[in-house]
Protein backbone atom coordinates (compact mmCIF):
# COMPACT_ATOMS: atom_id res chain seq x y z
CA UNK A 1 0.00 0.00 0.00
CA UNK A 2 1.42 3.38 -1.03
CA UNK A 3 1.39 6.26 1.46
CA UNK A 4 -0.80 9.30 0.68
CA UNK A 5 0.83 12.35 -0.85
CA UNK A 6 0.32 16.02 -0.03
CA UNK A 7 -1.00 17.94 -3.03
CA UNK A 8 -1.25 21.73 -3.14
CA UNK A 9 -3.95 23.25 -5.33
CA UNK A 10 -3.50 26.84 -6.47
CA UNK A 11 -6.50 28.88 -7.61
CA UNK A 12 -5.87 32.36 -9.03
CA UNK A 13 -8.29 34.91 -10.44
CA UNK A 14 -8.11 38.53 -11.56
CA UNK A 15 -11.03 40.73 -10.60
CA UNK A 16 -12.91 42.99 -12.95
CA UNK A 17 -11.85 46.64 -12.64
CA UNK A 18 -12.61 48.01 -9.18
CA UNK A 19 -13.92 44.70 -7.83
CA UNK A 20 -10.79 43.32 -6.13
CA UNK A 21 -12.21 43.59 -2.61
CA UNK A 22 -15.40 41.86 -3.73
CA UNK A 23 -13.48 39.01 -5.35
CA UNK A 24 -11.36 38.60 -2.22
CA UNK A 25 -14.50 38.46 -0.05
CA UNK A 26 -16.11 35.96 -2.46
CA UNK A 27 -13.01 33.69 -2.42
CA UNK A 28 -12.81 33.75 1.39
CA UNK A 29 -16.47 32.73 1.65
CA UNK A 30 -16.09 29.66 -0.60
CA UNK A 31 -16.00 26.27 1.09
CA UNK A 32 -15.06 22.92 -0.38
CA UNK A 33 -16.80 19.58 0.10
CA UNK A 34 -14.31 18.80 2.87
CA UNK A 35 -11.71 20.74 4.81
CA UNK A 36 -8.14 20.84 3.46
CA UNK A 37 -5.12 20.23 5.67
CA UNK A 38 -4.32 23.93 5.24
CA UNK A 39 -5.69 26.89 3.32
CA UNK A 40 -4.18 30.34 2.65
CA UNK A 41 -5.57 33.31 0.76
CA UNK A 42 -3.39 35.98 -0.87
CA UNK A 43 -3.90 39.16 -2.86
CA UNK A 44 -1.61 40.80 -5.38
CA UNK A 45 -1.47 43.76 -7.71
CA UNK A 46 -4.00 44.15 -10.52
CA UNK A 47 -6.76 42.89 -8.16
CA UNK A 48 -5.54 39.28 -8.24
CA UNK A 49 -6.64 36.77 -5.60
CA UNK A 50 -4.81 33.50 -4.95
CA UNK A 51 -6.06 30.63 -2.79
CA UNK A 52 -3.79 27.71 -1.95
CA UNK A 53 -5.12 24.55 -0.35
CA UNK A 54 -3.14 21.52 0.86
CA UNK A 55 -4.67 18.04 0.64
CA UNK A 56 -3.73 14.53 1.61
CA UNK A 57 -4.34 12.62 -1.61
CA UNK A 58 -4.17 9.01 -2.77
CA UNK A 59 -0.93 8.04 -4.47
CA UNK A 60 -2.45 7.67 -7.95
CA UNK A 61 -1.84 10.54 -10.35
CA UNK A 62 -4.73 12.97 -10.88
CA UNK A 63 -6.76 11.96 -7.82
CA UNK A 64 -9.97 14.00 -7.54
CA UNK A 65 -9.73 16.78 -4.94
CA UNK A 66 -12.24 19.49 -3.96
CA UNK A 67 -11.67 22.68 -5.93
CA UNK A 68 -12.97 26.22 -5.58
CA UNK A 69 -15.53 27.12 -8.23
CA UNK A 70 -15.38 29.81 -10.89
CA UNK A 71 -16.77 33.18 -9.74
CA UNK A 72 -19.50 34.77 -11.82
CA UNK A 73 -18.19 36.06 -15.15
CA UNK A 74 -18.91 39.70 -14.27
CA UNK A 75 -16.61 39.50 -11.22
CA UNK A 76 -13.46 38.39 -13.12
CA UNK A 77 -11.55 39.46 -16.23
CA UNK A 78 -10.66 35.95 -17.43
CA UNK A 79 -11.09 32.30 -16.53
CA UNK A 80 -9.57 31.18 -13.23
CA UNK A 81 -6.05 29.75 -13.44
CA UNK A 82 -5.50 26.47 -11.58
CA UNK A 83 -2.33 24.53 -10.81
CA UNK A 84 -1.65 21.30 -8.92
CA UNK A 85 1.66 20.65 -7.15
CA UNK A 86 2.99 17.69 -5.21
CA UNK A 87 4.93 18.47 -2.03
CA UNK A 88 8.51 17.19 -1.98
CA UNK A 89 9.16 18.26 1.62
CA UNK A 90 10.91 21.24 3.11
CA UNK A 91 14.54 20.22 2.69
Amino acid sequence: MTAPRVITLMWEARAARGRGAELLEWARAQRTAREPLRRETFRAGQDRVLVMTWWEAPAEEGAALPELPEPSADLITRAVHRWRFESLGTG
